[in-house]
């Protein structure tokens, strides 16, 4: 069985997601709600750096292929833009952290913009990246033992779906013009489509993750061959 620790992280990491969707939608918040979701979603990733503290520990230990270079690179640079989210979030505070406000931040606005955008997509990337460990965790979790090549396909098809609405919807949100910083007029009607908001980003993830989890595909394993159901840390 999946071991309770797992299973925790796990609950954390998409309570994570689900708030970093949240915070986007800032307009339909009013400011006190939005800071403090984004301090429960900083404090969780506090939680998820302790979680995988072993991560950390082995960064410099064994060979370095090409598949460990990319995993280490997405995780770096999801941790940088959350990092970058943290800091700017104390300069723009207007209702916890009013101590550490600056008069004129609208730069700092901007690349506090700048990075929660690029942490979906660099979000998307990491899951993508781990995308095998969490198709584990649902196997075990629906008691499917064993590789069946229709259940396989059919899970294609779905990625298929997700990505082809990602790419619909990165248009709609004009995702690629906020991760230029590029300047938009696009405004979300919450009191019309609230739910189609967070779907839309949800997809965007979506695409993003089978980007990244079927470009690692194509890369072999170095010295041996790789495995279709890989055996969880917790799960021994």
């Amino acid at each position: 069985m999946l071991s309770h620790r797992f299973l925790l992280r796990l609950m954390l990491d998409l309570i994570g997601m689900g708030l970093l969707l949240a915070c986007l939608a800032y307009y339909w918040l009013d400011n006190l709600a939005h800071e403090l979701m984004g301090t429960g979603l900083f404090l969780l990733l506090i939680a998820h750096a302790v979680f995988n503290r072993r991560w950390y520990r082995a960064l410099f230990d064994g060979r370095y292929d090409t598949r460990r270079r990319i995993g280490i690179a997405v995780n770096l640079s999801f941790l940088a833009v959350m990092l970058a989210l943290a800091i700017t979030s104390l300069i723009v505070s207007r209702s916890l952290l009013t101590a550490f406000a600056l008069d004129d931040d609208v730069a700092v606005r901007q690349i506090h913009k700048l990075a929660a955008y690029w942490a979906v997509a660099v979000l998307g990337l990491h899951l993508g990246l781990n995308w095998s460990i969490v198709m584990n965790v649902v196997r075990h979790a629906l008691g499917l033992v064993g590789a069946r090549p229709l259940r396989s396909w059919a899970l294609r098809v779905v990625a298929g779906v997700i990505a082809a609405f990602g790419i619909e919807n990165s248009f709609a949100m004009t995702f690629g013009s906020k991760l230029l910083l590029h300047t938009t007029l696009d405004m979300w009607d919450f009191n019309e489509e609230t739910p189609r908001f967070f779907v839309n980003y949800l997809s965007i993830i979506g695409l993003y993750a089978a980007l990244a989890h079927y470009a690692l595909a194509l890369i072999p394993r170095r010295g041996r061959r790789s495995s279709p159901l890989p055996v969880l840390p917790e799960h021994r």
